[in-house]
């Protein structure tokens, strides 16, 4: 509300911008193309990661999921728990891997980092936030179970629990 006599002001402009997200991996500048991952053969081409022959001559820059798995830094954490995992141990990996190159095939950028045994769960780190959440989904619809989810934007980083009690 204004009052007689009162100065006008300009808005204030000195307030604290986030990022939308923060995602240390992101290439920031863009990469000359072809580029070709030195690790695993990806191929930069297009503005995105494919997999296809190696062009030459060819630039090379390792990708952001090879850098994540070197650095042991995961974009998404899946916690697989509960009395049902030690009696289905092989059959749940042997899921999880299987969404993982039907991912993969698709995003080269999606991979699972490693899958871990750690006081009787399973923690399957992976190189991207969507990985773990297909896999949550699968094992949902596969087995049932509870499955939680908790996305942290700014971090650019999920964690998904997936438990069942039997």
């Amino acid at each position: 509300m204004k009052h007689e006599g009162e100065i006008p002001r300009a808005p204030r402009r000195d307030r604290l911008l986030r990022e939308h997200v923060h995602d240390p991996y992101k290439t920031r500048l863009k990469l000359p193309e072809p580029t070709v991952c030195p690790q695993c053969g990806a191929v930069f081409h297009e503005g995105r990661w494919h997999w296809a022959p190696r062009p030459s001559p060819a630039h090379e820059e390792r990708c952001q999921a090879c850098h994540r798995i070197h650095d042991r830094y995961p974009a998404g954490e899946l916690t697989i728990a509960g009395g049902f995992v030690a009696h289905h141990k092989d059959e749940i990996v042997q899921l999880a891997r299987h969404q993982e190159a039907q991912e993969k095939a698709e995003h080269p950028l999606h991979r699972i980092i490693e899958i871990e045994e750690r006081n009787g769960a399973l923690l399957v780190p992976t190189t991207d936030i969507h990985l773990p959440r297909r896999i949550g989904e699968a094992l949902r619809h596969a087995y049932h179970g509870a499955l939680e989810f908790h996305y942290e934007e700014e971090a650019y980083f999920i964690r998904v629990r997936w438990t069942r009690d039997d």
